[in-house]
């Protein structure tokens, strides 16, 4: 397998929301109460596999209608993201040729040559960018995971980042991870999506694992840089934070592995973009 990690643009948080730990407040969380100077500029990374039996992509990060002329927009990202309120919480920036399907055009592959694209949860910056990749072949995400943003969608979810877009959810067939809960694309072992849940209930981790039990973990929004496991520090957006701590015990001892190759959150400002080989 080979795996292109992708920064599609960047995220601004207040530095409370990634790494505001367990007794985090949702409106410490939010930033409102913290100055702008002191929030954080994060990547969004996706990930486009090449497996023997097939092209997957987890994730999509933002679309361009988030930054039409390349750069902060603020009145194009309240229209994109349609909310005023989740633009208080994050902003996004996404330069000409980020976009995920500008980064599949440069490598010349096209939405509809995507077998799979694998969401791990459907957050904005993970979710924004659906709409340009919805003729891939299969869209797949955990059915907890709509049903958290059927729920939730006044706060945290807008359904018109998936307008438009034939979403399928997993048949969880499995038993690893945290909760219990885990579907294994193939039937082999090679590309798992894992429950991870307390950020949100459907969150996903991705375990991509070659023949010789060498794997890479993709544990989104779990933790939020190799820094949350090592030092077990929670986020500050958690629906459960026993959920979340528990998920994030499971990334550490996952993490801690020899067989791990590499373990990377969606948005570590350690993380570049890269290509993996198993």
């Amino acid at each position: 397998m080979k795996i292109h990690v992708l920064h599609t643009g960047e995220v601004r948080v207040s530095p409370d929301l990634p790494f505001g730990g367990d007794h985090c407040s949702l409106l410490k969380a939010s930033g409102l109460t913290t100055p702008k100077r002191d929030w954080l500029w994060l990547p969004v990374s996706v990930y486009l596999i090449e497996h023997p039996k097939g092209l997957i992509l987890v994730d999509t990060g933002w679309h361009r209608s988030m930054s039409p002329r390349g750069v902060f927009d603020t009145a194009a990202q309240v229209k994109s993201l349609g909310s005023p309120l989740l633009y208080k919480v994050n902003q996004g920036r996404l330069p000409y040729g980020e976009a995920v399907d500008e980064q599949l055009a440069s490598m010349g592959i096209k939405p509809s040559d995507l077998d799979f694209v694998l969401m791990t949860h459907l957050d904005c910056d993970h979710a924004n960018g659906l709409r340009a990749v919805k003729d891939a072949k299969h869209i797949l995400v955990a059915a907890e995971e709509l049903e958290c943003a059927r729920k939730n969608k006044l706060v945290r979810y807008r359904k018109q980042w998936w307008k438009d877009v034939d979403l399928h959810t997993i048949q969880w067939n499995g038993f690893e991870g945290p909760a219990g809960k885990s579907f294994d694309l193939f039937g082999d072992g090679s590309v798992k999506m894992i429950n991870i849940p307390g950020h949100c209930d459907g969150l996903c981790a991705v375990k991509l694992t070659n023949e010789e039990g060498r794997y890479v973990l993709l544990f989104s929004d779990g933790g939020y840089a190799t820094k949350s496991w090592k030092e077990m520090i929670t986020s500050g957006v958690a629906l459960n934070k026993d959920e979340q701590r528990r998920s994030l015990e499971w990334i550490r001892e996952q993490s801690m592995s020899p067989d791990c190759v590499e373990s990377l959150a969606t948005h570590d400002l350690d993380v570049k973009p890269h290509v993996i080989e198993i």
